[in-house]
């Protein structure tokens, strides 16, 4: 991934969408690192929390990110996210925002689909009962479908045409095709690899286009459900209907976005603790270990019992952060920390703080692309890894391996 990794938060009006994405974009606001950070109106700064490194080396004390923020090893990453707007029935057609909608989709490189398990909406955000939330689920995947298989077809004929002039390979073909959506021939070469194809591409029948399309679109928009609203009594139901019907959990978050958002705003007024999913009000902190006020509202004290009951005893967390980590997953990102000094991590000699410089990257990007997304044309001599050992150009980064580098400047 050439630029930094956008995520695109999907789901129809009234599903809790903008709450999730205030959530994610607020994700230290506990901290009082930083504040929300709108970049322009559809798009956002989001904190992923991974396993800092200072950890690893027994430094936590001295971590003071650039960005972000980190605690006891727990760091918030940067992360762009994209509100993607006009998810109805029909958008393929344009219908709602139809269009916007799906030029806005284009540039996600993963999607979180916000789905309303609670069955208090329609497929159109409108207040109901009883709906049956597994339809969302499926339209969205058909909506994305039916537009890009419609595109496809229509200009059908005259790509065959100029295929077999061209003497191209299907790959160039469907990238040509395919590049108007944010693709690259590395993810059309994966999905034909995956499918297997042994006709010619003159010879696709419609039933082979659509294989294709849906590879392509399982390829190219990683989808995670995030089940919302699962704090509501009725919930249950739409959970397992989903769950049974996609039952690969490392794709399904149950969430509770508006949970998330009260809990901060106690955070904020000094009524509770709330690190680590761990959530803590005066009456469970009798040693006074975080100075919390003691909450006289009844009303107040009776939605935090409640929260307790219905999200933390079942679920045991709201799931923003999870939902997110999870897109992440699927992106295969992993941190890679660049420092200036290989032996203390620090990027000063007058500045002790430690690893204050972290990018996200693909699992498995060469080291060479690694220099050239954070250093650009700067002329680099060689790079170090742990201990001063030289690493090649060419090895690779994983968790663990060639994730803590040093780029020494000069030809």
């Amino acid at each position: 991934m050439g630029r930094d990794p956008l995520i695109g938060l999907v789901g129809k009006p009234s599903s809790g969408k903008s709450t999730m994405l205030n959530s994610l974009t607020d994700a230290t606001a506990k901290t009082g690192a930083f504040p929300f950070t709108t970049i322009d109106p559809n798009k956002a700064t989001g904190y992923l929390q991974i396993d800092c490194a200072c950890a690893r080396f027994e430094k936590t004390d001295l971590c003071r990110p650039n960005y972000g923020s980190c605690k006891n090893g727990k760091r918030f990453v940067p992360v762009m996210l994209l509100d993607v707007a006009g998810l109805v029935p029909g958008a393929h057609e344009g219908r709602g925002l139809g269009n916007k909608f799906l030029d806005d989709l284009r540039h996600a490189d993963a999607l979180i689909h916000v789905v309303d398990v609670s069955g208090s909406t329609d497929a159109e955000g409108k207040a109901t009962s009883g709906y049956d939330a597994l339809q969302d689920v499926e339209w969205l995947r058909g909506e994305i479908m039916r537009w890009i298989e419609g595109n496809l077809k229509e200009k059908w004929a005259s790509i065959k045409r100029r295929h077999a002039s061209t003497k191209s390979t299907p790959v160039d073909t469907l990238q040509n095709q395919f590049s108007g959506y944010g693709s690259t021939a590395a993810v059309v070469q994966r999905c034909l690899d995956r499918i297997k194809l042994t006709e010619p591409l003159e010879q696709w029948s419609d039933a082979t286009i659509e294989l294709v399309v849906s590879t392509f679109v399982d390829e190219k928009f990683p989808t995670i459900l995030a089940l919302n609203k699962i704090d509501h009594p009725d919930a249950d139901r739409c959970i397992y209907r989903i769950t049974k019907m996609y039952p690969d959990m490392d794709k399904i978050v149950l969430t509770s976005a508006i949970s998330e958002v009260f809990i901060r705003k106690l955070v904020k007024q000094g009524y509770a603790y709330y690190e680590g999913g761990e959530f803590i009000t005066k009456s469970e902190d009798p040693e006074d270990r975080f100075h919390l006020k003691e909450i006289i509202d009844e009303r107040l004290q009776i939605r935090i019992d409640a929260l307790r009951d219905m999200l933390f005893y079942r679920w045991g967390c709201t799931g923003v952060i999870q939902a997110l980590q999870a897109a992440a997953r699927q992106l295969r990102l992993i941190p890679v920390f660049s420092v200036r000094n290989i032996h203390t991590f620090a990027n000063s000699s007058t500045d002790d703080a430690v690893f204050k410089d972290c990018t996200l990257v693909k699992r498995g990007t060469q080291v060479g692309t690694v220099v050239r997304r954070i250093m650009g044309d700067v002329p680099i001599a060689f790079v170090e890894g742990i201990g001063g050992v030289r690493v090649a150009k060419t090895d690779t980064v994983d968790s663990g391996k060639n994730d803590i580098l040093c780029f020494k400047i000069g030809h």
